[in-house]
């Protein structure tokens, strides 16, 4: 996985991929929003709905904490082990808007996301066990935890949306 030196390369590499990622969706037609292929796992709307999700668990589990909340990860009646039923969450959460509002939404997660981040200390961010919800086995640092549910998304999944364009526009 990636290491940062700082706050600031984390938020420019997210901003960067994001907007890369997005860009992808700009063309896509509101009727084909749903549309499947064999080839590639989301349909565009669900694309976008795993990441407003998971974008919203993760400040969701800070702004619990911060409330004094305890946080279950991934969320509440969900384990790790079976993702499935959480991403189909995802889906039936935000699959509901149009791709546009979707987009709408993802961009001000992200923003969301990126103002969090500047609030963050170096140690906070960079050192392990800086977050109960971020404590386990693992003692990921706060900014792995960012980077797996923002900028490697945004880079993985515009492959695959470009691949769904390909095949279906």
């Amino acid at each position: 996985m990636r290491a940062y030196t700082d706050k600031e390369e984390l938020i420019t590499e997210i901003k960067q991929r994001y907007q890369k990622y997005i860009a992808e969706f700009e063309n896509t037609p509101e009727n084909l929003r749903n549309r499947r292929t064999d080839e590639v796992d989301k349909t565009p709307s669900e694309n976008l709905s795993y990441q407003l999700g998971w974008l919203s668990l993760l400040l969701g589990w800070e702004k619990k904490e911060k409330a004094g909340i305890e946080v279950q990860t991934p969320a509440e009646g969900y384990k790790w082990n079976n993702l499935g039923g959480l991403y189909q969450s995802f889906y039936d959460t935000y699959g509901k808007e149009t791709l546009a509002e979707q987009m709408q939404q993802l961009n001000k997660k992200v923003m969301d996301l990126c103002l969090w981040i500047e609030t963050l200390t170096d140690r906070e961010l960079f050192e392990p066990d800086q977050r109960k919800w971020a404590t386990t086995k693992a003692k990921w640092p706060l900014y792995k935890w960012v980077h797996i549910n923002s900028v490697a998304p945004f880079t993985n999944f515009r492959t695959k949306i470009c691949k769904w364009k390909k095949i279906v526009l």
